[in-house]
C-alpha cells in the first residue's frame, strides 16, 4: 500500500475528515482552507509525540491516537480556544493494517469528544512518531495567555493531579494493573480530556493560563516568568484523587501532583472577584494558591514558609 492510498483508506475516509463549519476544505489538495468568523483569531499549536519518549513501544494503537490527539488539542484549552480541526504528521516503521485501523479509529474517537476535523497532514516511513498541529479561534483580545498573572490574584488548577504519572509504572510493566484504582489511574494517561469548556469559561475571567504537560511545579514557572511574579503553591492544597493516594501512597502521589505531568488540567491565575462566578456556574476550580511580587515558583505549608522542592517536573534535555 501507498503512501497516498494508505491516507486515503485510513484517514481521509474517517468521520473525523468531513468538511463543514469552520473546515472549508480538509484532505485532497495541497493545503486545507479554514474560514475564521470575523472578529476571531486562529490558534495554532503542535507537537510530536515520539516512540520511547512520550510513549511506550509497542502501545496499544487505539489508546495512542485517542492520546496523541488528546495532549495537542489541551494546548488549545490552555488558551480558551474553540477547536476547528488539526493535521497528522505520522512516522510508522512499515505499513501494519491492523495498527492502522486502530489508530486511524482512536483518533477519530478523540475527535469526535474535541469538535475537531482532521485536514490534511503527511505520512512517511521511519521511526514511530506522530507529529500534530492543532488549529482553533478564539475572539480578538480573548486569548487566554501566561503573561498576565497579578499579585493577589488565586492560582487555580481544573482538577485533581498527578493520577497520569501515577500509572506510569503501569504502563512501563513495573506494577500490575489489575485493580480499580489502576484502571482508573490509566484511564487518565491514556485518554486525557482537554479541558476546552473551562478555558473558554475563563475567557475574560483569567489573567493567565496554560494546560499543565511537564508538571505543576514546571508549567506554573511559565506563568511567573511570562508574568513577572511570584507563584505560592500550597502543599496541602494540591487536589489529589483518592485512586492516586491508594495505589501509591501519600507521599509519592504528592510528588506525582507537583511533578509528575502529563495531567492536562489548566493551570490558572483568577482574580479574588471571579472565583464566585466560575464556582455558582460549576466549573472545577481548585485554589492551591497565590500570586505574590517577586519571582519563580514556591512550594509553601500552612504557615508560608517555603519548602524544599526535590523535582520541579520534565525536560526533554535534563530529565
Amino acid at each position: 500500500m501507498g503512501e497516498f492510498e494508505l491516507i486515503r483508506h485510513y484517514f481521509a475516509a474517517a468521520a473525523c475528515a468531513r468538511v463543514g463549519g469552520d473546515v472549508v476544505l480538509g484532505i485532497g489538495d495541497d493545503c486545507a482552507l479554514l474560514t475564521v468568523p470575523v472578529g476571531e483569531q486562529l490558534v495554532v499549536s503542535t507537537d510530536t509525540l515520539v516512540a520511547g519518549v512520550h510513549f511506550p513501544e509497542p502501545s496499544d494503537p487505539y489508546l495512542l491516537g485517542q492520546r496523541a490527539l488528546a495532549v495537542s488539542t489541551s494546548d488549545l484549552a490552555g488558551m480558551g480556544a474553540t477547536p476547528i480541526g488539526f493535521t497528522l504528521a505520522l512516522t510508522i516503521p512499515s505499513v501494519d493494517s491492523g495498527w492502522l485501523a486502530e489508530f486511524a479509529r482512536g483518533l477519530d474517537a478523540m475527535a469526535a469528544g474535541c469538535a475537531m476535523s482532521l485536514i490534511g497532514g503527511d505520512t512517511t516511513r521511519g521511526p514511530l512518531s506522530m507529529t500534530l498541529t492543532v488549529f482553533g479561534r478564539v475572539p480578538v483580545g480573548e486569548a487566554l495567555l501566561r503573561s498576565g498573572a497579578q499579585p493577589g490574584d488565586l492560582l487555580c488548577v481544573g482538577g485533581a493531579l498527578g493520577d497520569a504519572a501515577g500509572a506510569l509504572p503501569i504502563v512501563l510493566g513495573e506494577r500490575d494493573a489489575d485493580t480499580v484504582e489502576a484502571a482508573t489511574l490509566l484511564g487518565r494517561y491514556w485518554t486525557p480530556q482537554p479541558q476546552l469548556a473551562l478555558g473558554q469559561a475563563l475567557r475574560g475571567k483569567a489573567t493567565a493560563a496554560l494546560d499543565i504537560s511537564d508538571g505543576l511545579l514546571a508549567d506554573c514557572t511559565h506563568i511567573a516568568t511570562a508574568s513577572s511574579v511570584s507563584l505560592a503553591i500550597e502543599q496541602s492544597r494540591v487536589p489529589l484523587s483518592d485512586s492516586l493516594l491508594r495505589f501509591a501512597g501519600a507521599e509519592q502521589a504528592l510528588q506525582c501532583g507537583l511533578g509528575g505531568g502529563d495531567d492536562y488540567l489548566l493551570a490558572f491565575t483568577l482574580p479574588a472577584d471571579a472565583l464566585s462566578t466560575m464556582q455558582s456556574e460549576g466549573w472545577p476550580v481548585h485554589i492551591i494558591g497565590h500570586v505574590e511580587a517577586g519571582e519563580g515558583v514556591r512550594l509553601v505549608d500552612a504557615d508560608g514558609n517555603s519548602l524544599n522542592i526535590a523535582h520541579r517536573g520534565y525536560n526533554h534535555f535534563t530529565s
